[in-house]
């Protein structure tokens, strides 16, 4: 059976689909034990692969990751119809994208742009990722970002556009909670509670890696 999109989709080719991801929704499954367990999950893919076979369970066709959002992040993300797709896009991600959020962090930051050049490690005994030392085997991260203009200020807090120049795993967040500014209901990386995580995917360009074509998409901001 053909299940409802809960999400919009922005576009669609023979190469790629881009939706918009709702804040709650699960990218790829988790590791749940049984290929029908993990099929029958809720998640983007699921929903996706569903939508591409056309309700026809038995249908080989399929979508491909190409890059991930966190459960609790929104916005704009791409999948690849076809695995060679998806696998050129990976393989040189951060020559051939660029991708664009939009944030709300908490406290006032003392510079209207900056730049966060790290390294980030995931602690396995904690569940999260972590700010390395060049030398303590992290993976580099940078992140370009930008004070924008507030149309409905909240005292505390300050809106940022945010610029990734690498790919890792809780990066924005992780290097905004520790410069002393976490996102915005990200309790798990020292926020105070609030109504949900205030980070949305806002733009995603990206060069296609066989046709050399330039495409790029964008959905509302984060408020």
């Amino acid at each position: 059976m053909k299940r409802r999109l809960p999400f919009e989709i922005l576009y669609e080719d023979d190469d790629v689909i881009v939706i918009d991801k709702p804040a709650g929704l699960l990218t790829t499954n988790t590791r749940l034990v049984g290929r029908a367990a993990r099929a029958a999950q809720p998640t983007a893919e699921n929903f996706l692969n569903d939508y591409v076979r056309k309700g026809q369970a038995k249908s080989r066709r399929r979508v491909y990751l190409c890059h991930r959002l966190d459960r609790e992040t929104s916005g704009v993300m791409m999948f690849a119809k076809a695995e060679r797709f998806a696998a050129a896009l990976r393989d040189r991600w951060n020559e051939l994208t660029e991708k664009t959020y939009v944030a709300r962090v908490e406290g006032t930051l003392a510079e209207a742009a900056g730049v966060f050049d790290s390294y980030l490690k995931d602690d396995p005994r904690t569940m999260k990722v972590r700010v390395v030392g060049a030398d303590a085997g992290g993976k580099r991260a940078r992140t370009e970002w930008r004070v924008i203009a507030d149309a409905h200020p909240r005292p505390g807090t300050t809106r940022v556009a945010v610029t990734l120049r690498s790919g890792r795993k809780d990066q924005i967040r992780v290097q905004f909670a520790a410069a002393g500014h976490p996102v915005v209901g990200d309790v798990k990386y020292g926020a105070r509670p609030a109504d949900r995580l205030h980070l949305r995917a806002v733009r995603l360009a990206f060069t296609h890696p066989l046709t050399g074509k330039r495409k790029e998409f964008e959905t509302d901001d984060d408020r």
